[in-house]
């Protein structure tokens, strides 16, 4: 970073503070707070849309996302992606062709390997950020990255690099607003997720390979076998119950029994795309004993029991209302409106819609106290000044590149409790150094977007100016009351070359 941005970027933290405004709001901040919490932030426009369309009527056109149509340009766009589009069995295909012919073969074979990977990776990554920066169902997106994050499986593990898009499509997404169970259910019986926590090996204990009724299933190979708990594990602590949720590691071992035999084959998902299989050689036929129930043998439909008594559980209530409540109004969130949530959560039978709106329209969420109270994750950072600048982007590496260096990769968090969004886990000197090095990268116009795929380099480092640079008028325009007085007459006291990066790279921009 030039010394001159450094020492103006100094100047815009000595003035600035990352404290929650305490005045009443505005009509306009009220607009700009929706558009923050409910979406990553405004676009040129957009908050006089919402101050004119009331933000009520935002905030419940935004909780029905069917209503609101996808711009022609977007679903053009995603359409094209065909890697993305594809089943998981096809793309699963693709990927174990292109492995064992690099194990097999040469350098060549290697350089398609790569190419193949790399079209996978790439084409996931797309949708997700051309969906979060273009799409106007904004609430939809942000809900994709929370449960993503909450069933959080890591892409950088085997097969799960060739089946986290069909993840994020399949199991997450058709179900961000709907009934909890759904959701449970669909992630539950994904091969990603089945692969990540290892239940797909999971086994009764004295389960023996090729013998009879302890023998493998038809066209499954013989592995390693025996009782995993990863995932009943994971189940109970993250995705319901919570850690103190009052289950006991007995539980934790009941529950991995009634789920042995939750698994997938790898070549039937090629063949016939069958993403999920219940095996009954692999199966505990014995009886359980789990949370206070009494569970006979029943095959698939123990699991399947499992996930009903979880799912509409007082501690899975709790636990998701808070997490709900922690990524959308503060840190540590009003216990009063947590358990109202929670509440609502129960007397819906898990309706995610339901709850979000109880916690929307409660004075906590509106609170002058809370606009500006959550620290921005490096994903939200990204996306939000992406789309703030509103400049075209067709190449998505540099904005990938820029998530990797600011510590949060896409699909990257490699343990199953994903990527924290507080404000502890994001906010020290070397990580603001690094977002406003992004910012001046960004508001300097260096960063490639718009070169077609590999022959973007080293975006953050490019010397030469690869598209115009940002307006700082124009930023301030959009972003309205987020960026404060005092910091306004910092930057306008500064040369114009560097007044969009400070607005990008302002501690006011860093909050939401």
């Amino acid at each position: 970073m030039k010394l001159p941005i450094r020492f103006a970027m100094l100047a815009l933290f000595s003035v600035s503070s990352l404290a929650a405004t305490a005045a009443p709001l505005s009509s306009d901040q009220q607009a700009l707070h929706v558009l923050d919490r409910l979406g990553y932030g405004p676009r040129p426009g957009d908050i006089d849309m919402v101050r004119q369309m009331g933000v009520e009527r935002y905030i419940d056109s935004q909780l029905h996302p069917e209503s609101i149509p996808l711009p022609a340009a977007l679903s053009a766009r995603l359409s094209t992606l065909d890697a993305s589009n594809a089943s998981a069995g096809e793309v699963l295909a693709e990927f174990l062709a292109v492995r064992k012919v690099a194990n097999d073969g040469d350098d060549a074979a290697k350089e398609k390997r790569r190419e193949v990977v790399g079209k996978i990776v790439e084409q996931n990554a797309e949708a997700r950020i051309a969906r979060a920066i273009d799409s106007p169902r904004q609430l939809e997106e942000v809900m994709v990255d929370f449960w993503f994050n909450h069933f959080n499986v890591y892409a950088g593990k085997g097969l799960d690099r060739a089946l986290v898009g069909s993840y994020e499509r399949d199991a997450i997404r058709p179900y961000v607003l709907g009934n909890f169970r759904d959701l449970l259910g669909a992630t539950a019986k994904h091969p990603a997720m089945l692969f990540y926590l290892d239940n797909w090996l999971s086994t009764a204990n004295d389960f023996q390979p090729g013998q009879g009724r302890r023998g493998a299933a038809q066209g499954q190979k013989a592995k390693a076998t025996g009782l995993n708990e990863n995932y009943a594990r994971e189940l109970m602590e993250l995705h319901t119950l919570g850690v103190d949720g009052g289950y006991s590691q007995k539980d934790v071992t009941e529950l991995a029994r009634m789920l042995t035999g939750w698994s997938f084959e790898p070549r039937e998902l090629v063949r016939n795309n069958r993403t999920f299989r219940f095996d009954a050689q692999r199966h505990d036929m014995g009886d359980k004993e789990w949370l206070g129930h009494h569970v006979a043998a029943q095959g698939q439909g123990e699991g399947e029991f499992a996930l009903d008594v979880l799912a509409m559980h007082p501690a899975t209530a709790h636990h998701l209302s808070y997490q709900l409540a922690q990524y959308f109004v503060q840190d540590n969130p009003p216990p009063q409106l947590v358990e109202r949530m929670a509440k609502r959560y129960l007397e819906t039978k898990g309706n995610i819609r339901e709850v979000l709106r109880v916690m929307f329209h409660s004075p906590e969420f509106m609170a002058a106290g809370t606009v500006g109270a959550k620290f921005k994750t490096p994903y939200q950072y990204v996306i939000s000044a992406a789309r703030a600048g509103q400049m075209p982007i067709t190449n998505v590496r540099p904005l990938l590149g820029a998530m990797n260096q600011l510590g949060m990769p896409l699909y990257g968090a490699q343990t199953p409790d994903g990527y924290k969004n507080t404000e502890a886990a994001w906010l020290n000197p070397d990580a603001l150094t690094r977002r406003i090095t992004f910012a001046t990268a960004l508001a300097a116009g260096r960063l490639p977007l718009n070169k077609p795929a590999g022959q973007d380099g080293n975006a953050a480092a490019a010397p030469v100016a690869a598209e115009p640079p940002l307006d700082a008028d124009s930023l301030l325009n959009t972003l309205g009351p987020a960026i404060s007085a005092k910091t306004r007459a910092t930057i306008s006291n500064n040369p114009a070359a560097l007044r969009a990066a400070m607005v990008l790279g302002s501690p006011d921009f860093m909050q939401r």
